[in-house]
């Protein structure tokens, strides 16, 4: 019977929204009412169109070599600065920002992971998130095409998150919301909508320096992007080789997967709360392990610690790689 109802409501709303002419403005609000059902912390939408900002800046980026060995940020270049390249028809992106900061903390003196890494893999969760989304947008605006995107495709996300209005990008080049810091997963929905658009929003950071001057590693440049040659974050997730070059195993600062500190010295994550999403509380166990704990890891353990986790994105092998090159 319940559910029968909840399938009348749902074809009066379609109905209702079929024979009424919406405009962008209504449009838009159906839009970031969704996504304040589905827990999204913030929302914003920008046009379809060209980065040009970001296009020089990309450029630049890339020939000064600071992708490293991420060689398939060399791919699709026109993709990432033309979303209308990458979806057809496209004609706004809605900007999404999913909270993952956390008053947690791992076992003191021991081996770090970063914290956006502690619960289920984010891609997963927000995945799921997007999906319903796109379901809701059909049943309550009429037939809309697109695609959604959590980190897997040539999407500047932290691009049109400021674009949107969500925030600025910090000189440590994380996007930074005025009210609740830099702890976000980014997502969007690219759609074939005609829709209100927001506005970007000044920079905050001002003289402020502190995350430049806490990288040990110096990884920081001066234009807000980051040289992930040097980058620990790149270094215990995204290379390849067999060893870390030896340059930095003194700087690693017990990291091995990840690194918080820029975000962690950033006096914006002050107004940081934690999140509400059960599929990102971290497991006791990760929590508790020892130094003594990671130097015996097992891939049985590992298997079992990181199931359905971003970590497994390193490997086992990668992991204990990352644990071998922490000197005490």
């Amino acid at each position: 019977m319940h559910t029968n109802i909840l399938a009348a409501l749902r074809q009066q709303t379609r109905e209702h929204y079929s024979t009424v002419s919406l405009k962008a403005s209504d449009r838009s609000q159906i839009i970031k009412s969704i996504s304040k059902e589905l827990g999204f912390d913030f929302v914003g939408i920008s046009k379809a169109e060209f980065l040009e900002e970001d296009a020089r800046a990309l450029d630049k980026w890339l020939a000064n070599d600071h992708q490293a060995g991420m060689s398939y940020m060399e791919r699709n270049v026109d993709k990432r600065l033309d979303p209308r390249l990458l979806v057809p028809g496209a004609k706004s992106v809605v900007s999404l920002l999913y909270n993952y900061h956390t008053k947690a903390r791992q076992k003191e003196g021991s081996l770090k992971i970063a914290k956006y890494a502690w619960g289920e893999d984010y891609h997963l969760v927000i995945k799921d998130k997007l999906k319903t989304f796109m379901k809701l947008i059909n049943e309550r605006i009429g037939e809309v095409g697109g695609r959604m995107f959590v980190d897997s495709a040539p999407v500047l996300d932290r691009a049109w998150a400021r674009k949107s209005g969500l925030g600025w990008i910090g000189k440590n080049s994380m996007l930074i919301n005025k009210q609740k810091g830099s702890d976000f997963f980014i997502a969007e929905l690219i759609l074939d909508l005609e829709l209100e658009y927001d506005q970007a929003i000044k920079d905050y950071c001002g003289s402020c320096t502190k995350c430049i001057d806490s990288c040990p590693t110096d990884a920081i440049t001066d234009d807000r992007s980051i040289d992930s040659n040097k980058c620990i974050s790149y270094l215990t997730i995204e290379l390849k080789e067999d060893h870390i070059p030896d340059e930095f195993t003194d700087q690693l600062n017990d990291w091995i997967f990840g690194c918080d500190i820029c975000q962690d010295v950033c006096p914006w994550n002050r107004f940081s709360v934690p999140h509400e999403e059960d599929r990102f509380m971290p497991k006791l166990s990760l929590l508790e392990m020892s130094r003594d704990n990671w130097n015996a890891l097992e891939e049985e353990d590992f298997r079992k610690l990181f199931r359905k986790s971003a970590v497994k994105r390193t490997k086992y092998l990668g992991l204990k790689r990352n644990i071998a090159s922490i000197r005490d």
